[in-house]
């Protein structure tokens, strides 16, 4: 299966507050909760269009992901409890993206540009040791279901993503220089209509509409509210 530009993944559990569910805890749950979001990355870039259907090998995500077989276990038991990828939905080595609907209720999560020789190059260097690891996870989800297509970002303060995610605010920091880096997103500085001196971050999926950006549309930034981080 080629790779889109582009999938399709279903969010409405991320606006839901789904992501508060995959806490870093003790014996080994907070790397499954990790390994879940890797996981269900890999998966929603092969399903189908029409009905959000993967069909992987685990050797296939294991490959993708760089994730053991016995992690992405877990992880995949994680995505059923909370209810967002069917296990064998048409039979051995597939996997349905729960409440998938290609009419409505997505958002675009890049795809084609995230992968270097078959592999997710965010993912090279994670080692499921470290709760900034899960956090930055959790933040890109975010802002991939917060991302605004007028503007082409998420913008969203740090109240906001502790009330999504229910990441202490000050890891929060911590977290989005890690996607940062990978990177994953482009933290952009955009004016705050509630203070004339002070400045909101907004943040941009890289491999999204990478032609627009604050160099092709920050003129008209000032229309917007954003909200202080």
């Amino acid at each position: 299966m080629e790779l889109q530009e582009w999938v399709r993944l279903p969010s409405a559990w991320i606006q839901q507050n789904g992501l508060r569910e995959l806490q870093w805890e003790g014996n080994g749950r907070g790397s499954d909760n990790a390994a879940a979001l890797m996981a269900l990355t890999a998966i929603a870039h092969h399903a189908n269009r029409d009905g959000g259907i993967a069909r992987l090998k685990y050797d296939d995500i294991c490959g993708m992901t760089g994730l053991s077989r016995a992690k992405l276990s877990n992880g995949l038991d994680v995505l059923e409890r909370i209810e967002v990828v069917e296990r064998t939905p048409q039979g051995r080595s597939t996997y349905k993206l729960s409440n998938f609907n290609p009419s409505g209720g997505w958002a675009m999560l890049p795809a084609k540009c995230m992968y270097s020789s078959g592999k997710i190059i965010a993912f090279a260097d994670f080692r499921l040791r470290n709760e900034t690891e899960l956090n930055a996870l959790k933040l890109f989800f975010l802002f991939v279901q917060q991302r605004g297509r007028d503007v082409n970002m998420a913008i969203i303060g740090y109240d906001k993503i502790v009330e999504y995610t229910a990441i202490e605010r000050s890891k929060i920091k911590a977290a989005i220089s890690r996607l940062a880096a990978i990177p994953l997103v482009y933290v952009e500085q955009i004016p705050s209509r509630q203070n004339d001196l002070r400045i909101s971050n907004a943040y941009r999926i890289v491999g999204l509409n990478s032609y627009e950006h604050m160099g092709t549309k920050g003129r008209g930034m000032d229309a917007y509210d954003f909200e202080m981080a």
